[in-house]
């Protein structure tokens, strides 16, 4: 069963790059080895979108989103992260832009839509909650138990 989604930013800064997401914008993550860090959000989003050009079929986009757009703009600034452009509203929702080392641009923006609460995997039953067959054994027990209340 998949269970998450592993996006990718090409850098040519690397290093710059992971400790900019890993410092300034505060994303949570792990060192794998050898300077590998591997950033863990707690949620994430797919969508399929159409191309206005053929040429442009096949290509990928990485955004981040959040519940609070100005408020999030405003506390990555204080931390030194830059901003190409101001918040526009882009209809589906709130949208700006800002740059990451090695050429890298991240949309972030404050959706519109509303995704339904995550829904947990149901259990199955584990031995001492799966309700126990009666054996002969079991119901004379049963019924010795109730005979002596």
């Amino acid at each position: 069963m998949i269970r998450g989604i592993h996006g990718l930013f090409y850098s040519s800064a690397p290093e710059e790059a992971r400790a900019f997401f890993r410092d300034k914008v505060r994303l949570p993550g792990n060192d794998i080895g050898h300077g590998w860090w591997i950033f863990d959000l707690p949620e994430g989003d797919l969508g399929v979108h159409p191309v206005e050009e053929a040429s442009d079929a096949g290509t990928h986009d990485v955004s981040f989103y959040c519940d609070d757009i100005h408020g999030t703009v405003a506390d990555l600034r204080s931390r030194g992260v830059q901003f190409t452009q101001d918040v526009a509203d882009h209809g589906y929702g709130l949208v700006t832009y800002f740059t990451a080392p090695g050429g890298l641009t991240v949309q972030l923006y404050e959706p519109r839509y509303r995704k339904p609460p995550a829904r947990k995997p149901k259990a199955s039953p584990s031995r001492s909650t799966r309700p126990r067959k009666p054996t002969p054994r079991r119901a004379k027990r049963g019924a010795a138990k109730s005979r002596r209340k």
